[in-house]
């Protein structure tokens, strides 16, 4: 079966995400404030998505999950035709809450743990049958801390190579305490998605297998 017609049986939120992307995409790098920084910002969409194609068949993901990765994705390519310290969004947050920055890399990086906590629940559930809740929230927490601390270093790479062409992609509109603050949002995302979304997701998990799980 060729990839085109494997394609026709692709789940609906899967060609949604794909369609909302590829729409996204073209409006956010049609002109984008910064070249290189929008390369930066969006590369982890064509890494996800590369990832979802490449184990549709092995590992289909439930419906949840493609909607969060897509919404995901929507967070990041805003992010990357703006900067992230000058998406409108960030402006406005400063005008009706009195902020002293643009602080939609806060929501970027509340995304980047709240996201990513449930991939890492729904493999650990499915394809290593880890079903103790408490394990696998510990679990899905730690890999979005570990995910997020990865991040910054390369943030800090990319400062090392690029210099003050970085400026735009690291974003810390002179907060010192930047980097300790995007990782606090991951863990507090990450938190918040396993307290809202578990039971959600389990019942998904359910209906996509033949013998459910156990969840203890």
């Amino acid at each position: 079966m060729t990839d085109y017609a494997f394609a026709k049986d692709l789940p609906a939120a899967f060609k949604a995400l794909i369609a909302m992307w590829a729409v996204s995409l073209f409006w956010s790098g049609w002109a984008p404030y910064d070249r290189v920084t929008w390369w930066l910002e969006v590369a982890p969409c064509f890494i996800a998505l590369v990832l979802m194609w490449w184990t549709r068949k092995t590992f289909e993901l439930t419906t949840l999950l493609y909607w969060l990765i897509a919404v995901h994705g929507l967070i990041l390519i805003l992010g990357g035709a703006y900067t992230y310290a000058r998406v409108p969004l960030g402006f406005w947050m400063q005008d009706w809450f009195g902020f002293t920055r643009n602080n939609y890399d806060k929501i970027g990086h509340f995304a980047q743990g709240f996201i990513p906590a449930m991939v890492a629940r729904e493999v650990l559930i499915r394809k290593f049958a880890i079903t103790r809740r408490g394990i696998v929230a510990f679990l899905s927490i730690s890999i979005c801390l570990g995910f997020s601390a990865f991040y910054e270093i390369i943030e800090w790479w990319s400062a090392l190579i690029m210099g003050q062409g970085a400026d735009e992609f690291l974003g810390t509109q002179g907060d010192p305490w930047d980097t300790q603050s995007d990782m606090f949002w991951a863990l507090i995302g990450a938190s918040c998605a396993l307290l809202l979304l578990s039971r959600w997701h389990d019942r998904q998990m359910i209906t996509m297998t033949s013998a459910g799980h156990e969840f203890n």
